[in-house]
């Protein structure tokens, strides 16, 4: 069964994104050990410079963004086996910036409501991100596109269920 798994990923790299707390390292980095995978939590990948801005309170700016997209994007397109990368890709330009990298990227969106992201990060220990910058990542998210591969999930919805959802969603990308 892991082999199969394993399989279904082996050419299709994977972005978990979302808004601040809508549990992109949790259901990433699950997904990433079912299927076998690289996980890239790319919370990790930021430079200090931007660490330091969203600590303070303040957003990150487009231009903010671009190293560090840069980064997971390589990331992403050095894993020999595949990868799973956890990244909030708000706007539909960062995830062109990341397909740059690996144009067969596919995104799996979770989706949350404004009060579960305020909660979720305000419960959040040791973390850069404060709540206050909550309303910033819902006034900056892009949904998912028609031209761009993908699938949206409820970010409410139990761990298991969307490891089910997502697995079922990349078997058939995989075809």
């Amino acid at each position: 069964m892991e082999k199969a798994l394993h399989e279904i990923t082996h050419t299709l790299p994977v972005v978990v994104m979302g808004v601040a707390g809508c549990g992109k390292t949790v259901v990433g980095s699950a997904l990433a050990e079912a299927l076998g995978v690289t996980f890239i939590e790319g919370d990790r990948l930021h430079p200090p410079e931007n660490v330091a801005r969203m600590a303070s309170g303040l957003a990150l700016r487009d231009e903010d963004r671009v190293d560090w997209l840069e980064a997971i994007g390589r990331a992403i397109a050095a894993a020999p086996d595949g990868a799973l990368a956890a990244c909030s890709a708000l706007k539909h330009r960062y995830r062109d910036q990341l397909r740059r990298h690996v144009p067969s990227l596919l995104f799996l969106h979770l989706a949350i409501d404004r009060e579960t992201a305020y909660r979720r990060v305000g419960d959040r220990e040791g973390h850069f991100m404060p709540a206050s910058l909550v309303e910033s990542q819902f006034a900056t998210l892009e949904l998912l596109g028609e031209d761009e591969a993908g699938l949206t999930l409820d970010g409410t919805r139990p761990v298991a269920e969307l490891l089910a959802a997502s697995v079922e969603f990349l078997r058939k990308q995989k075809g």
